[in-house]
C-alpha cells in the first residue's frame, strides 16, 4: 500500500490541517481553511482502509465497529498531535474521519471572543451554553474558558464529561477531573449525576444531546455549581426553544421558570472563512441572563430575546449580525458571508448598502 498512517497524521500537523477522510475509492482527503484537497496518490482499495484503520484502532474499537457499526476514540500521535477519531463502515468497507486537535489551547484575544465572556468564568453557579453547528469551535472554546479557571482559580475542583476527552488539561491552580463517555462512564446523564457527588465547582458536558442529559444540567446547575455545556443550535433564542422543546408538554413550563434562574449566558458561535488571509474568523452572539430577558424565558417570548440582545451591550451583549458587520468592515470576512450567516438578512443589506455609501463618500473626500 503507497500510504502510511504516521505520513498521513505528519502531513495534517505540517499542514495545520483540521480533518483527514479515509475512504474505498478515492485517495486520502485533507480538509484545509474549510475546503478539501486530495493527497496525491493511488485510490484506496478496501483492504488499504482496514490496514490504515488496524494502525491506529484497538481490538474493542473494531469489535465496537463490527457490532454497532461505528467506534470514536481519541488518540495520540506522539507528543506532535491529538485526534478524535471517527471509524464507520459504508458500503460493507471500513472508512475513517480523523479530526486534528489543536495541542496548544488559546487565549480568549486568540479566538476573538468578546472579552464580556470572562466575567462568566468567576460566576459561583449557573448554566453557560456554548452553541453552534458541527466543526464551529465550541470545543475550543470550551477547553480555553477551562483553562482560565484551571489557571486562576485555586476554589475550583473542574469535572468534564466528554465523548471522546479532546484536549488534556493538567492540574493547575485547581484541580481538573476527566471522564470520557464508554471509557470512565457509560453516557453524559450517568456522569453527570455521579459528578454531584464528587464535590465538584465547575462541570464540563460535552453534548446536551438528550432530555436526561439536559435535565441532569438544569439540576447540577441549580444546585450551586458552575455548568458549561454544548448544543447544535444558532442563536440564544433557538437555543432556549431548544431545551424547553425537548421536555413534555406538561414540564415546560416549569423548565422555563428554572432556566430563567438558572442560565448565565448562552455564547453561539460560527466559523467563517477569511476574505484577507487563508485561515478562518469566528463569529459571536452573547447572550447574558438579564432581569429582562430572564422574564421573557419565563413568559414564553423567547422571539424577544434578540431585541434584548441588540440594547444589552452594556451588559457585555454581542448580536451576532453586529459582530459580522464589525468583521466585514475590518476587512476579515466576504459581503456574501454576512448576508447568508446574518439573522436578519434584509436589514443586514441595508446596513451593507449604509457601509458601502459612507465609505464611497469617504473616499471622494
Amino acid at each position: 500500500m503507497s500510504y502510511s498512517m504516521s505520513d498521513l497524521l505528519q502531513l495534517m500537523v505540517s499542514e495545520g490541517a483540521a480533518d483527514l477522510h479515509i475512504r474505498v475509492g478515492t485517495a486520502p482527503v485533507i480538509r484545509l481553511h474549510g475546503v478539501l484537497h486530495r493527497v496525491d496518490g493511488p485510490v484506496l482499495k478496501p483492504e488499504d482502509t482496514e490496514e490504515l484503520m488496524r494502525s491506529i484502532t484497538s481490538e474493542d474499537h473494531i469489535q465496537s465497529v463490527r457490532e454497532r457499526g461505528g467506534a470514536d476514540f481519541g488518540f495520540a500521535f506522539g507528543e506532535m498531535a491529538r485526534f478524535r477519531v471517527s471509524v464507520f463502515k459504508e458500503k460493507g468497507n471500513f472508512g475513517m474521519v480523523l479530526r486534528q486537535i489543536p495541542s496548544k489551547l488559546l487565549t480568549l484575544e486568540q479566538i476573538g471572543i468578546p472579552l464580556s465572556v470572562r466575567e462568566l468564568l468567576y460566576k459561583p453557579r449557573g448554566l453557560v451554553l456554548v452553541t453552534g453547528p458541527t466543526g464551529s469551535g465550541k470545543t475550543t472554546t470550551l477547553a480555553s474558558m477551562i483553562n482560565i479557571i484551571n489557571e486562576e482559580r485555586d476554589d475550583a475542583h473542574i469535572i468534564t464529561i466528554e465523548d471522546p476527552i479532546e484536549y488534556y488539561h493538567k492540574h493547575k491552580k485547581a484541580v481538573v477531573t476527566q471522564r470520557e463517555i464508554h471509557v470512565d462512564v457509560p453516557n453524559f446523564a450517568e456522569g453527570l449525576r455521579r459528578a454531584l457527588r464528587q464535590d465538584p465547582d465547575i462541570v464540563l458536558v460535552g453534548e446536551m444531546r438528550d432530555l436526561e442529559t439536559i435535565d441532569a444540567a438544569i439540576t447540577a446547575a441549580e444546585t450551586g455549581h458552575l455548568v458549561f455545556g454544548t448544543l447544535h443550535t444558532t442563536g440564544a433564542a433557538k437555543t432556549i426553544d431548544r431545551i424547553v422543546n425537548a421536555f413534555p408538554t406538561n414540564q415546560q413550563e416549569q423548565i422555563r421558570i428554572q432556566l430563567s434562574t438558572v442560565l448565565q449566558a448562552v455564547i453561539s458561535q460560527l466559523l467563517l472563512p477569511r476574505s484577507d488571509k487563508p485561515g478562518r474568523v469566528a463569529a459571536f452572539e452573547i447572550m447574558i441572563n438579564t432581569p429582562s430577558v430572564s422574564a421573557l424565558i419565563r413568559d414564553n417570548k423567547t422571539f424577544r430575546i434578540n431585541s434584548d440582545i441588540q440594547t444589552g451591550a452594556k451588559y457585555g451583549m454581542v448580536t451576532l449580525d453586529g459582530f459580522l458587520m464589525e468583521k466585514y468592515s475590518a476587512g476579515l470576512i466576504s459581503r456574501e458571508e454576512v448576508i447568508t450567516k446574518s439573522q436578519d438578512p434584509t436589514t443586514i443589506q441595508q446596513k451593507l448598502q449604509e457601509y458601502d455609501l459612507a465609505m464611497a463618500v469617504k473616499g471622494k473626500k
